[in-house]
């Protein structure tokens, strides 16, 4: 199995999503006209403008917040520090990169889920990779592939990882067996997900805005008070990404190593391209009725999960000193010792509580987008939910004590999997997305609200559901 795991990871990694990832943002982002940079405030009037919802879907926020529970998870704490001590301070720099023209790719994947969404027997919005893939490129085993990956991906191996980073962090924190702390975290995610699609939503709607805002003010607070380190920290980060400069841990120096961990730790954290989000951005109402909304409120959050929450983390262990290469300190406890360093002991104690709530809300999450897919593949049925549901909580358990190096290269593999195929798609579909963009804001330039009208777009009049963009 272990060799198995290199070998895809070796190819994917190696020669696919570095490049393909890079490539594939930097072409929508000139595609799309830079809309990412150019139309940011439009993103934030979508976000203050989503509380709206109907009987079929959830609001446009609840979607933000259910994505950023899934993304504002491990990998913005203890992948950050992984990413620190394999590649040095200049991978920072490449988790900036992959989530800037990854913004693009957020949006243009979101789109389309929107776009091509359908209901499901009991009228609720559903959609995704799986469902764009199959009606927009008429290619249903492609989506059938892609399915299945999200389902082991998400609903299986992603969720040991943020069991894994919990109990870690409880045992080094508290001394409490791992074992235990999975059995814990498992109970309670159950009691979540058994709740169904909207006890999820709701509960990250509550959650996810408390905890990221907590842990970017505490944050601030440090970086303020050790503001004249500020610049130099982040000159460090540029410097190293380029080798101008001996890299901070890992492999100093070394431009690829840099990059390659960089990329593949700013992917797990923001997940733009990888087609995951899209799960439940087509569950949204869009408000306005028009597909581009979601896709730019979609497209912020991947901006929150790294520009700002990844870099604050970074700022605060490069600030600490505590990053050593070679001396094994990596992860969970790496974050952790340098919280430590700035807070006492009480800092210990945050980042466990912090890594609590981050990889818990992501557990759930995850899920949601596990069984969007188990339903297009027609196992939507009571009993499939039920094997779903049961078999996540038991990859809860497994992750509680199972090695983090095995959980991490597991989750790179599958990841790779999905985002290969929903990289593929997106760039087939892309002209739709442009000319959906083009036609939002060319209303908003005339002073319009927005509205999706399905007669200027014949080519999808047998592809789209008439029924919901009437």
């Amino acid at each position: 199995m272990s060799a198995i795991v290199d070998f895809l990871n070796s190819i994917l990694w190696g020669y696919v999503l570095v490049y393909g990832l890079l490539a594939v943002g930097i072409f929508f982002t000139i595609r799309l006209g830079f809309l990412q940079f150019i139309n940011f405030g439009e993103m934030i009037r979508a976000i203050r403008g989503s509380r709206e919802s109907d009987v079929h879907g959830i609001s446009p926020f609840q979607a933000l917040c259910t994505s950023l529970a899934s993304r504002v998870g491990t990998g913005n704490l203890a992948g950050v520090a992984v990413a620190l001590y394999l590649g040095g301070a200049g991978a920072i720099f490449w988790m900036w990169m992959v989530a800037l023209v990854g913004m693009a790719t957020g949006y243009a994947e979101s789109t389309l889920a929107q776009l091509y969404k359908v209901r499901d027997g009991k009228g609720q919005y559903r959609g995704g990779p799986a469902v764009y893939i199959a009606k927009g490129l008429k290619a249903p085993w492609a989506a059938a592939i892609f399915a299945v990956c999200l389902i082991l991906s998400f609903g299986l191996v992603f969720n040991a990882v943020q069991a894994n980073s919990i109990a870690d962090a409880m045992q080094g924190a508290f001394g409490v067996s791992k074992l235990w702390v999975g059995v814990a975290v498992a109970v309670f995610a159950g009691v979540v997900i058994f709740g169904g699609l909207r006890n999820i939503v709701r509960f990250a709607e509550l959650v996810v805005p408390f905890m990221a805002g907590a842990y970017v003010l505490l944050a601030i607070g440090i970086m303020v008070m050790h503001i004249g380190e500020v610049p130099g920290i982040l000159a460090t980060i540029v410097k190293s990404a380029f080798g101008l400069q001996e890299a901070a841990g890992g492999a100093a120096g070394s431009i690829t190593v840099a990059m390659l961990n960089g990329i593949k730790r700013g992917l797990f954290s923001n997940e733009a391209g990888m087609g995951s989000a899209p799960n439940i951005a087509a569950t949204a109402t869009p408000a306005p009725h028009h597909p581009s909304s979601q896709g730019l409120v979609q497209a912020f959050g991947v901006f929150v999960d790294t520009i700002v929450v990844c870099t604050a983390t970074a700022v605060m262990i490069l600030m600490s000193g505590v990053l050593e290469p070679g001396s094994g300190v990596t992860g969970t406890q790496l974050t952790q010792e340098a919280m430590e360093v700035h807070l006492g002991e009480f800092g210990g104690y945050f980042i466990a509580i912090a890594i609590l709530f981050f990889a818990f809300t992501s557990i759930v999450a995850n899920y949601t987008y596990a069984e969007n897919a188990l339903v297009y593949l027609g196992g939507g049925n009571t009993i499939g939910i039920m094997v779903l549901r049961l078999a996540a909580l038991g990859m809860v358990v497994w992750g509680g004590y199972e090695a983090v190096v095995t959980v991490f290269n597991t989750a790179d593999a599958s990841m790779g999997l999905m985002a290969t195929i929903n990289l593929i798609a997106i760039v087939l579909l892309s002209g739709t997305v442009v000319k959906l963009t083009r036609d939002y804001l060319a209303q908003r330039k005339e002073g319009k609200v927005p509205h999706f009208r399905s007669k200027d777009y014949p080519e999808l009049h047998e592809k789209i559901d008439s029924n919901i963009w009437h």
